[in-house]
């Protein structure tokens, strides 16, 4: 086994993966049905050949530059175990800083919860999770994404207090939440086809591509928060890199009042929290 992740390890190397003998572990353990520390210390262990067939399509579809999370079918965020498709962007750790501020932010749980382009509903859930007495709905243009996130929410013990539907933002809905989530497309159109081949050749580019500017998104969810945000919620919106001010201004405009900005873990401001003034 040990020559045989080698091998893996060289050809994931060639082709400019990161953490090539990592990623050909977790992809032999995946393929022989076994947790990767089971493949630690046994060097000498032999491959049966169902495994290692499986291990070698997993292996060329890396190659190709698929998503680990794709290849695997599941991802984790948070402190879920959520499916993962093409039909949706893989959850990045990132995105836990609008979990983080979300819960900081509103010292009394929300009672009812919206995220708006819920992808795998990771935002949803997460928040979900840690308040227990809360139910939330989460919306996405896809109706293959909204399905996913409906079966990430009974995965996870949560299919109960979410619902999940096909919609265009919050065109479909009435009523008030105590806490309004997005993950909006955010990535100028331009620099679509620069981004990693990872996410330029397989996540969906209708849940990546923000139009010119980057921006189009959030003047749509923007312009809804003050009729769909209760009198003392807020909402937090997840920014690209050097956002703050433009989403901001957006805000502002709409009659807003910005609360504060939580950084990534990578010093980045990526979680725009807002309110009724």
């Amino acid at each position: 086994m040990g020559a045989f992740l080698c091998r893996a390890g060289q050809h994931l190397r060639a082709a400019a993966i990161e953490n090539p003998r990592l990623e050909a572990r977790l992809l032999l353990a995946e393929a022989m049905g076994v947790e990767q520390g089971a493949l630690l210390g046994t060097p000498r262990r032999p491959v049966p050949p169902e495994p290692a067939q499986r291990f070698a399509a997993m292996l060329r579809r890396r190659l190709a530059h698929e998503p680990m999370a794709f290849i695997l079918g599941r991802q984790g965020f948070w402190t879920l175990d959520l499916e993962v498709s093409p039909d949706t962007l893989i959850p990045r750790a990132d995105s836990e800083a609008v979990v983080e501020a979300a819960l900081a932010a509103l010292p009394t749980p929300a009672e009812r919860v919206l995220d708006l382009g819920t992808g795998t509903g990771c935002l949803l859930l997460a928040v979900l999770s840690e308040w227990p007495g809360a139910f939330g709905v989460g919306v996405d243009l896809s109706p293959t994404a909204a399905a996913l996130a409906a079966r990430n929410a009974a995965a996870n013990g949560l299919a109960g207090r979410a619902a999940f539907l096909a919609g265009d933002w919050a065109g479909a809905l009435a009523g008030r939440f105590g806490l309004v989530l997005s993950n909006p497309p955010y990535i100028l159109r331009q620099a679509v086809p620069g981004l990693m081949p990872e996410v330029a050749r397989h996540e969906p580019h209708r849940a990546l591509d923000g139009g010119e500017d980057g921006l189009d998104a959030y003047r749509r969810i923007v312009a809804a928060l003050p009729d769909l945000l209760t009198s003392q919620g807020c909402a937090v919106l997840e920014l690209g890199q050097g956002q703050r001010d433009a989403v901001s201004g957006l805000a502002v405009a709409a009659g807003l009042a910005i609360q504060g900005c939580q950084a990534d873990l990578n010093g980045i401001e990526r979680a725009l929290i807002l309110a009724h003034p």
